[in-house]
């Protein structure tokens, strides 16, 4: 027997299972993590935002150490901070001197698309290993759509 799933993501995390999926999506997309647990309002006063991107359906749990950091994420010239913003939303701020709104609003929808599936991704792993499955296969398509093929034997 075998089943589909199709996953709906909505973030509800802590920051530091947001900030692992976060430094995940900049990883796989090229990106190097600089001054990571720098205050939101020193890095936005630094570099005033070009395009603001909410992480749609997200929810950063709020807790004493984490309020108002963000973490930075650096390629050819692009900027993107990721932080809390004061409604618990995760929001993605993106410049970059040379280059149009328009390559920032596509760099900065790719990143926030990108952590999203990294953070479903590991709950999910999470997930099958709690509940005992075996993963069988894992390919990573084209399109960077993930599939994972699991099994399960019951005793």
């Amino acid at each position: 027997m075998s089943c589909v799933c199709v996953l709906t993501p909505v973030i509800s995390a802590s920051w530091p299972q947001f900030s692992a999926a976060v430094r995940a999506a900049a990883a796989s997309l090229g990106y190097t993590v600089e001054d990571a647990g720098v205050s939101a309002a020193a890095a936005t006063r630094a570099a005033p935002p070009a395009v603001e991107l909410e992480i749609s359906q997200s929810r950063i749990v709020s807790d004493r150490l984490t309020v108002g950091r963000c973490l930075i994420a650096v390629k050819d010239g692009v900027t993107i901070t990721v932080r809390r913003d004061a409604r618990g939303r995760a929001v993605c701020y993106v410049t970059g001197r040379q280059n149009r709104r328009a390559v920032l609003e596509t760099r900065g929808g790719e990143f926030c698309q990108r952590i999203v599936q990294r953070y479903v991704y590991q709950r999910l792993m999470d997930e099958i290993q709690a509940r005992r499955f075996t993963v069988v296969e894992e390919t990573v398509e084209a399109n960077q759509a993930i599939r994972i093929k699991v099994r399960h034997w019951e005793s």
